[in-house]
């Protein structure tokens, strides 16, 4: 699933966003402006995913989720409050579409008869080297 399908589900209206003092450097800025935006997102209040997505979420996702079956994302990259905002919303939809993309599995493949002629060619070169080393110019 990709982030632009996530975003037509309507999920800003059930976010929780809260601000506070960046931390690091910055000047006299950093110290009066709460630029530092926190996004949290409850997913077992959520009426947005069905029952089925919610589980894959809690699995893929287990470590960002906390006891409160919150997923808290942070963002104080940005100078202004706006543009953190903006992009812990991003965080969120690639986090939670990422999530819910099942990977393709890979399919095993032989090795083709032009690798394998070139692996063995490259023995012989190894070896023929490792020959030339063991014999003296004196016998």
């Amino acid at each position: 699933m990709n982030p632009e399908e996530l975003k037509s589900r309507n999920l800003e209206s059930e976010f929780i966003f809260s601000t506070s003092r960046s931390s690091g450097p910055g000047g006299q800025n950093v110290n009066k402006v709460n630029t530092k935006v926190e996004l949290r997102f409850n997913l077992l209040l959520t009426s947005v995913f069905s029952e089925n997505e919610k589980e894959i979420i809690f699995t893929r996702l287990k470590n960002k989720i906390n006891k409160e079956s919150e997923i808290i994302l942070v963002s104080q990259s940005e100078r202004t409050q706006l543009m953190n905002k903006v992009d812990v919303t991003e965080k969120f939809y690639d986090l939670v579409s990422n999530a819910l993309t099942i990977p393709v599995k890979r399919r095993s493949t032989r090795p083709t008869l032009n690798s394998k002629l070139k692996r063995l060619d490259l023995k012989r070169s190894r070896g023929y080297l490792k020959k030339l080393r063991k014999q003296t110019g004196e016998s």
